[in-house]
């Protein structure tokens, strides 16, 4: 009886050493699922950007897509500008948007970022003929004149409305807020010997009836010599002697003839009046360089097609129309420049805004026709390199 117990006993520790009937109650763990594959990260080609912008006149060495779009937006200071009142930022917000859209393939990727006005559209047309015929060198200067358009779109941001003079052409135009050219009129600009300087800068005020301030160097070098000579010149022109504490001088007390470049302690100061250099309106602009925008009483050189005539300020066509373009409203009667004015005392009327003005130098631009236009190197600043 107990040797049957002990083989039960054995058996029963055989099988549970086996496993062979114990039941494996553990909870059993899957096995994790696999994390999908990150899709590759679409890879951005920026040939047609590129491309695009070589179409515009941009140069084809640019491998920086947000350079690139900053030049085809607001360009860079045209040569040769010798001075600038301020430099405005490109709008950052506008490019990350136009390089964000260009990115996701949108048509309208360069919207808000491009200028889009009629005279920009007709230039790039230009620049893409020139090229197909292998007029390079016409391309180029048509290419610099879309440079000047886009700096324009730069600094006249949120501006209504703006001014450009193109030296090399005589003329003035007036462009809205978008671009658009709505004024335009002959100028007198600045003799070759004594060139009107490239500048962009902005109005600040009219002045109706303005005295003319003579500048020192065409008082002792061209009017002294022709007082020296004739006693009466001072009268007939209605210019006044001021001394250095700015009082009236009487002509007579002054001892001409030994006076000289070197010795001059005088001002002169053209009296106000229809017979004054500058007419009846002088548009202030700011500068260090004493130059401005006005009328003038030799009107009759407007007829002329070569009117490099001035010491260096913009005489203009239609004085009533640029005062009420600039001022944004009717401010001046045409009829006041086309009566007999009487002495009247200079009056300000200040701009409620800046309202850009540029003087450039611009070898091609669009006349009033459609038509593209070249115009000659009056100043020599391009065989200067200027």
């Amino acid at each position: 009886m107990i040797r049957r117990l002990i083989l039960l006993l054995l058996a029963a520790g055989t099988l549970l050493s086996c496993g062979g009937t114990k039941t494996d109650t553990s909870e059993k763990t899957a096995p994790a699922a696999e994390a999908p594959s990150p899709e590759p990260e679409k890879k951005v080609s920026y040939d047609a950007l590129f491309s695009y912008a070589r179409e515009a006149g941009l140069r084809a060495d640019s491998t920086d897509p947000q350079k690139t779009l900053v030049e085809l937006g607001y360009g860079h200071a045209p040569v040769p500008l010798k001075y600038t009142a301020r430099k405005l930022s490109p709008d950052s917000a506008v490019v990350a948007k136009a390089l964000q859209a260009y990115s996701e393939e949108k048509k309208d990727w360069m919207a808000g970022l491009e200028p889009s006005d009629s005279t920009y559209l007709l230039l790039k047309e230009a620049w893409k003929r020139l090229n197909t015929t292998g007029e390079k060198d016409s391309a180029a200067v048509v290419a610099q004149t879309l440079n000047a358009r886009r700096w324009m779109h730069r600094q006249t941001q949120k501006a209504p409305r703006s001014v450009y003079v193109n030296t090399r052409g005589a003329y003035l135009v007036g462009r809205d807020s978008a671009g658009n050219n709505v004024l335009r009129m002959r100028v007198v600009v600045g003799k070759p010997d004594k060139p009107t300087p490239a500048m962009d800068t902005y109005a600040t005020q009219l002045i109706t009836h303005p005295y003319w301030n003579v500048p020192r160097s065409i008082a002792v070098e061209e009017m002294l010599p022709k007082i020296q000579r004739d006693a009466r010149f001072l009268e007939r022109n209605n210019i006044e002697v001021i001394d250095a504490k700015g009082n009236l001088v009487d002509p007579e007390s002054v001892r001409w003839g030994k006076l000289s470049v070197a010795k001059f302690p005088y001002r002169l100061r053209q009296d106000t009046g229809g017979d004054n250099s500058l007419g009846l309106l002088k548009v202030e602009l700011k500068n260090p360089l004493a130059i401005y925008l006005h009328d003038t009483n030799a009107r009759y050189l407007f007829a002329r097609q070569k009117r490099w005539r001035s010491h260096g300020c913009v005489r203009v066509q239609h004085p009533a129309d640029l005062a009420n373009f600039l001022a944004g409203k009717p401010l001046l009667d045409s009829e006041m420049f086309t009566e007999p004015s009487d002495k009247e005392p200079p009056k300000a009327h200040r701009l409620p805004e800046r309202i850009p003005v540029f003087l450039l130098y611009l070898g091609a631009d669009i006349d009033e026709n459609g038509k593209l236009v070249f115009y000659p190197d009056v100043y020599g600043w391009d065989k200067k390199g200027e």
